[in-house]
């Protein structure tokens, strides 16, 4: 049985995420860029990367990126707006990354790219191969969700429509079994085509990170509640940030 990403990662995906800000994506990476301590010309290697949008900001400040995603249709979006051939763009499931042992001097996981799975096992498998693919000294981020935050503040329904296609978007919330999950509705007008979609992230808090890190032999150094370095409080802070490195 294929998983909700392989289904939900594709060509609607662009439609649904289409107002996602490409210059807000430049200001973010900045920001933690600064706080992962690497001199231009590093190699970093963005994990999940989606439609590209944080691997070419970070090339855009003059690190040698390869970013890496599942989806066929993401990556030849990013590869659209790849134009001049900055990044390196590769095909991949992050339990079992395509990329060299002990190539990298950085390894980012952005924008909650992380918890997808099913067995928490598996989500250790990723840090495990984070691990493996950095430098000795290398650095790691991973920007999650803040699932108390999430619990507190979820909207259960919102709809709007997509104003390059017309298409209507209808998302319910919940949370079930220590999961946010997100339905989505697309219909293209009165008797339009109709589209659903699932997606399912497990609600990781910070005492997990501490203990699956550890598990995986990376160390945590910093968390961080904001893009800007904002404290990290675990009741409000809308972001949960982590920053480490392999020993």
């Amino acid at each position: 049985m294929s998983e909700w990403f392989e289904k939900s990662f594709g060509d609607d995906y662009l439609i649904v995420y289409r107002h996602r800000n490409w210059k807000q994506a430049e200001q973010e990476v900045a920001q933690l860029a600064a706080r992962l301590d690497i001199q231009p010309g590093a190699r970093i290697a963005d994990i999940g990367c989606g439609m590209g949008r944080h691997s070419l900001a970070l090339s855009r400040l003059g690190y040698i990126v390869v970013g890496m995603d599942l989806s066929e249709a993401l990556l030849e979006e990013a590869n659209r707006q790849n134009s001049g051939g900055e990044v390196e763009f590769v095909q991949g499931d992050m339990r079992k990354i395509p990329l060299e042992d002990e190539g990298f001097d950085a390894v980012v996981n952005l924008f909650t790219s992380f918890g997808y799975f099913e067995r928490d096992e598996e989500h250790i498998e990723v840090l495990r191969e984070i691990r493996r693919i950095l430098k000795p000294g290398g650095r790691f981020l991973i920007d999650f969700l803040n699932p108390d935050q999430v619990r507190t503040s979820l909207v259960p329904e919102s709809k709007r429509t997509d104003d390059s296609s017309g298409t209507l978007i209808m998302e319910r919330r919940w949370i079930q079994d220590g999961r946010v999950v997100k339905c989505i509705r697309l219909s293209d007008g009165e008797g339009g085509r109709v589209r659903e979609y699932t997606e399912s992230v497990r609600l990781l808090d910070e005492d997990w990170f501490r203990s699956a890190l550890l598990e995986a032999g990376l160390v945590l150094d910093a968390v961080s509640g904001g893009y800007g370095g904002e404290a990290y409080d675990r009741s409000a802070s809308k972001r949960l940030i982590l920053f480490g490195r392999r020993p």
